[in-house]
């Protein structure tokens, strides 16, 4: 078995090989990315987590590599999420759809960077402070009645703080200038309307790590597990974008499932203090199950309104 230190090497060389290959070859030129090739994309980000979820399973065992699969599971789903987000951002901003894979790929190395961070800290607060375990299950039981009750009130791009400060300290250009971040205009340097984008695209990350570092930490305390489940779930998500972005709207039940989720894994994380312990197979199944009867049940519920809007459209010619 290799040591844990080789592991992070491992994994390291294989995320920059990736990320490399990704910006400097298959995306080197700004393009359109059409459904076809998401579909595609998406099915290789899943195939190489999967693959090196056959490596955890291999190198550390049964239990590690439940925990990677269970752990990327909830991150995959989480991740839907930000797709809604995603929509409505790019949609404020008008954003061309050949620029929209830049920000996303920024974007997502800067949630790399954040996310780690967090799960780092996350790892260390709870190895000295055991109890905080307790306060991320309350804080996610919490969460899921937020997003469980919550009316769907969408994304306001301008009321961002940071974009605000951001605007007073530089300014901006009316228009985007091709995939530039920054232009210069009458000798004057300005941001363009994609650095906006971006920051915009960073600053909602922040919100939607505290939500799912969190819940991952339920399934386990072991940063490498942690971190690279994350990492490979947030790799696939631009593909994801660019494959569902279209029909987001069909998956109405998603967060209902979503919330259910993180309520089951909140609850998880607080019966600990009376020394009841999920068994990781049970959790992968709940999750699992969840997410498979919200997509049934938002599948269903879709050709039942198409039907009713058939019919009533038949009703009304005649």
């Amino acid at each position: 078995m290799l040591s844990t230190s080789v592991l992070w090497i491992v994994f390291s060389a294989v995320i920059a090989g990736l990320l490399a290959l990704d910006l400097f070859v298959i995306h080197r030129n700004p393009h359109e990315i059409k459904t076809k090739e998401a579909f595609w994309t998406s099915m290789f980000w899943i195939a190489i987590s999967l693959t090196f979820n056959t490596f955890v399973f291999y190198e550390r065992g049964l239990d590690k590599g439940l925990e990677f699969f269970t752990g990327y599971l909830i991150e995959k789903a989480l991740s839907v999420d930000n797709i809604f987000v995603f929509v409505v951002i790019f949609a404020y901003f008008q954003v061309p759809p050949k620029y929209q894979h830049r920000v996303l790929f920024l974007g997502i190395l800067g949630a790399l960077v954040l996310r780690g961070s967090l799960i780092f800290l996350g790892a260390a607060l709870i190895e000295r402070f055991e109890w905080i375990i307790y306060v991320f299950g309350a804080f996610l039981v919490f969460t899921a009645y937020r997003l469980g009750t919550q009316s769907d009130e969408g994304v306001h791009p301008e009321k961002n703080p940071i974009v605000n400060l951001f605007r007073r300290i530089m300014p901006v250009t009316p228009f985007f200038h091709q995939e530039k971040f920054l232009a210069r205009i009458d000798g004057v340097l300005m941001a363009t309307p994609l650095l906006i984008v971006l920051i915009v695209v960073e600053t909602t990350d922040v919100v939607f790590a505290l939500d799912s570092i969190p819940a991952i930490f339920a399934i386990t305390t072991d940063p490498f597990i942690v971190f690279t489940s994350n990492v490979f779930a947030i790799l696939g998500l631009r593909a994801l974008y660019f494959l569902l972005a279209g029909v987001m709207g069909s998956f109405r039940y998603l967060k209902t499932g979503l919330s259910f989720i993180l309520g089951f894994i909140g609850v998880k994380m607080l019966i600990g203090i009376v020394n009841v312990h999920i068994p990781i197979q049970v959790s992968l199944g709940v999750i699992a199950f969840v997410l498979v009867v919200s997509v049934i049940a938002s599948i269903i519920a879709q050709r039942r309104e198409e039907r009713q809007l058939a019919q009533l459209r038949e009703t009304n010619e005649s």
